[in-house]
């Protein structure tokens, strides 16, 4: 599949690298459509109660949720005077009218909430028509008043903040780093062709991204924060991707092979590899659509695809590229020529020796190292999103910590009580008709009264905590009342949490039809409820999905497990730092953000999502290459001491380049996207280091050859399902049986012939029962693989084990 691919490509290398230009020529005016049309929520659940009465709030009770706070401050003048009033009214009716829906003041209201304990300032409160960010462009630059001072706030400009924040942010980190990475680049391949290649590919994933996100804006509410992180995963990506493709492309041109042929094997080794790691890495975020949250299906759509796009860049256009350039990928050298550490020696060989030997205390001190990383998460306080995303700089967010710190506020936190009471219809006969016709009947609603939710709200005030009972709302329309309970708790409270499940809990009165609660404490209770009820679903398609490409790509289930349990301790010691970091605020002074004491739960989701993949990254890579020398050698302590050695530099050098993108991203404004950044920051130097140099190797050394086993009965399976390239590995030739230990010649085998029947019996016996063939007596087992190749299963003359070999026929 992988070789035709590659033949396919390398015919028309010129044709991808054209189209692929025109492409990007295209899409990019497309896709710099994306600022400003992103939305900003998105955190809660469309379906749950909470949110239902969010909306009724607004729809049904005069919209009590203003799209602009305009606030406003004089140092002298007191609120009350009259020039302050009349400055403001002036300011405000001048507004064009067409764009304002609502308008309340101080002296409109007559409410003491809105001026501030000083009587110095105020703040108006304005409802916008139509298309709410296009009405407030109209009317922000007439806000401001001659001999005030004035700050605008509200969820309309936090939201314009928070898309111009995204848009410095992205400038930000691809200005940071690009250039570290070309530097980086040059000092891993020494040639600026080589080094400027992996940036070219990430570019058209950042352009990609842009893309994708614009195109689900036309069917669906994209998150004001999907744009950093899903750029920041496409670039960091397909710069990881295209740095394994082109390692393997110059070791097959530095083995002599033709240009041609070069691309072909990389296509077969390292882009078979790259393929299962993008698909892992997406079926992850994939599972982020099975939440109805729309800040975690837009950023799990758009990451797995654009993490897509930046595999298909390094599988194809990456290798159109190489197959122009040939040789002259090492052009315009820049650093002197190393040489590739021999067998045998070099320091990833000395730590694979070291943890081969003494795997218990490795395993052992490892995962000590990672439980205890993971520790802080056993108390970790989930909360929600608020205004101290934003930097402390951005006007929205000192607007809202004004108006909370200047400002009388009601002592008492609320819960919202929405009851839809019972209507009955009167009838009564109309008026004859003007030429004498007979009565119709005329049916009439009972209008409702604020009396008819009275039973209610006296069972309501007897609730333990509970101080009193409000009415806060009445819609004739709609037959509801709205009561507001209020309490002395903390709205995060596990009392506040225990007063909103009694209230839910209460039996309607006869004239009651429903009641929908709402409010802080039971939106945060919704939202756990829907994260948690739909996590195991999300762990089981995506812990399945993986597994099957696991046991696709290895022939084994075993190491699918080992490695679905390496993934667990990697997110554990994510989440253990993020708590750490964030809700205890140990790197609020380093970061430059405020810690609010909690973790927002579907970010927390959205982490897990992107940490499991990333984690899986690596592991992948390594265990490609500890599986070609299984297949080779059949001794699996050699296999997987060989297969550290070969990836330990190329994986690093991989994992640094990530780690650049990364920590550029996580220098963003916006806290939400810190936060992601230090959690795939931990995973990727937990999995790098700890997991992949350490406790992988050691658990496979304890495992032995269990690593590889395969049941019976799924053999014929994982024949059917396996990406399997039809040439022989590099160090085989054609005709000759592989020996088990390194070094030895590779014993003759004489070629079938196509008269000559073959024995149907499975290899796979072979490797069941090696005792059988180390007499020497027996002949090899023998087994069709497709029309003119066959494998060859022989005893190991040299010791326990047996060798096999592809052969033509």
């Amino acid at each position: 599949m992988f070789e035709s691919a590659g033949r396919l490509i390398y015919g028309g290398r010129w044709t991808l690298l054209v189209l692929s230009l025109v492409a990007a020529i295209l899409a990019a005016p497309f896709g710099l459509q994306l600022f400003g049309r992103m939305a900003d929520g998105g955190f809660a659940d469309p379906a749950a109660d909470s949110t239902t009465a969010a909306g009724w709030n607004d729809a049904w009770y005069s919209g009590n949720t203003p799209d602009v706070v305009v606030l406003y401050r004089h140092p002298q003048v007191k609120v009350r005077d009259a020039r302050f009033k009349k400055a403001v009214h002036d300011s405000l009716r001048a507004l064009p009218a067409q764009y304002v829906r609502k308008l309340a003041t101080y002296w409109t209201t007559g409410s003491k909430e809105l001026m501030s304990t000083d009587e110095h300032a105020t703040y108006a409160l304005i409802t916008l028509k139509g298309a709410k960010q296009q009405a407030y462009a109209a009317i922000k630059d007439r806000l401001p008043v001659a001999n005030l001072q004035v700050q605008v706030g509200g969820s309309v400009p936090l939201l314009k903040e928070l898309n111009d924040q995204t848009a410095a942010d992205l400038a930000r980190a691809e200005a940071i780093s690009m250039p570290v990475l070309l530097v980086m680049l040059v000092v891993v391949f020494g040639s600026l062709v080589a080094a400027g290649l992996p940036l070219l590919v990430g570019l058209l994933a950042v352009l990609g991204a842009l893309v994708l996100l614009r195109l689900l804006t036309e069917v669906t509410e994209v998150s004001v924060f999907a744009l950093n992180v899903v750029t920041m995963l496409g670039l960091g990506l397909a710069i990881d991707y295209s740095l394994f493709v082109l390692t393997a492309f110059r070791e097959q041109i530095s083995s002599g092979l033709p240009t041609r042929e070069a691309v072909v094997r990389t296509m077969a080794t390292a882009g078979r590899t790259v393929a299962f790691s993008g698909l892992t890495v997406a079926t992850s975020l994939l599972g982020l659509l099975l939440f109805p949250q729309m800040f975690l299906r837009s950023i799990g759509l758009g990451a797995a695809a654009v993490v897509l796009v930046a595999m298909v860049s390094a599988l194809v256009v990456l290798p159109a590229a190489l197959a122009v350039l040939g040789p002259r990928v090492d052009a315009i050298r820049l650093t002197p020529r190393f040489g590739a550490a021999r067998a045998g020696a070099g320091v990833w060989h000395a730590i694979a020796s070291s943890v081969l030997k003494r795997p218990v205390l490795y395993l052992v001190a490892v995962t000590s190292v990672l439980l205890a990383l993971a520790g802080p998460f056993a108390h970790v306080r989930f909360g929600n999103v608020d205004h101290r995303v934003l930097p402390a700089t951005a006007e929205s967010r000192r607007v809202a910590e004004t108006v909370d710190r200047d400002f009388a506020k009601n002592s008492m936190a609320t819960i919202d009580v929405h009851v839809l009471i019972e209507r009955s219809f009167t009838t009564r006969p109309a008026a004859p008709g003007p030429l004498g016709q007979g009565y119709s009947p005329i049916s009439a609603v009972t209008p409702i009264d604020p009396t008819d939710a009275k039973p209610l709200a006296d069972r309501l005030r007897e609730l333990p905590g509970v101080t009193g009972v409000d009415l806060a709302g009445l819609s004739q329309p709609n037959g509801a009342v709205r009561l507001a309970v209020r309490y002395s708790s903390d709205p995060m409270s596990d009392a506040a949490q225990h007063l909103v499940t009694l209230i839910r809990s209460m039996a309607p009165e006869p004239n009651v039809r429903q009641i929908v609660v709402g409010g802080p404490t039971a939106a945060q209770m919704d939202l756990m409820s829907s994260l948690l009820g739909r996590l195991p679903w999300m762990a089981l398609v995506v812990g399945g999905v993986t597994f099957l490409l696991l046991f696709a790509a290895f022939g084994s289930v075993v190491l699918p497990v080992k490695a679905l349990l390496m993934n667990v301790l990697s997110i554990g010691a994510s989440f253990g730092v993020i708590v750490w970091a964030f809700q205890d605020g140990h790197l609020a002074p380093w970061l430059h953000f405020t810690s609010t004491g909690t973790i927002e739960a579907t970010v927390t989701v959205l982490i897990l999502a992107v940490v499991f993949g990333l984690s899986m990254d690596y592991e992948l890579f390594l265990l490609s290459r500890v599986r070609a020398e299984w297949l080779r050698t059949g001794d699996n302590t050699a296999a997987v001491a060989t297969g550290l050695q070969r990836t330990g530099g190329v994986i690093t050098s991989a994992a640094l380049l990530l780690l650049v993108v990364i920590g550029a991203f996580s220098t963003a404004g916006i806290t939400i996207v810190k936060l992601l950044g230090v959690g795939m920051f931990v995973a990727i130097v937990v999995d790098a280091t700890l997991v992949r140099a350490l406790l992988v190797p050691a658990t496979m050394r304890l495992l032995g050859g269990v690593n590889w086993w395969l049941p019976g009965v799924l053999r014929g399976v994982h024949r059917r399902i396996e990406l399997r390239e039809s040439s022989p590995p590099e160090e085989q030739r054609p005709g000759t049986a592989l020996s088990l230990r390194p070094g030895n010649d590779p014993a003759p085998v004489t070629p079938l012939h196509a008269s000559r029947p073959v024995r149907k019996r499975p290899y796979s016996t072979a490797a069941d029962n090696p005792d059988a063939f180390r007499s020497g007596t027996q002949r090899p087992t023998w087994e069709k693989v497709t029309a003119g190749r066959t494998r060859v299963v022989r005893a190991n003359p040299d010791g326990p084990g047996w060798t096999w070999a592809e052969v033509d026929t």
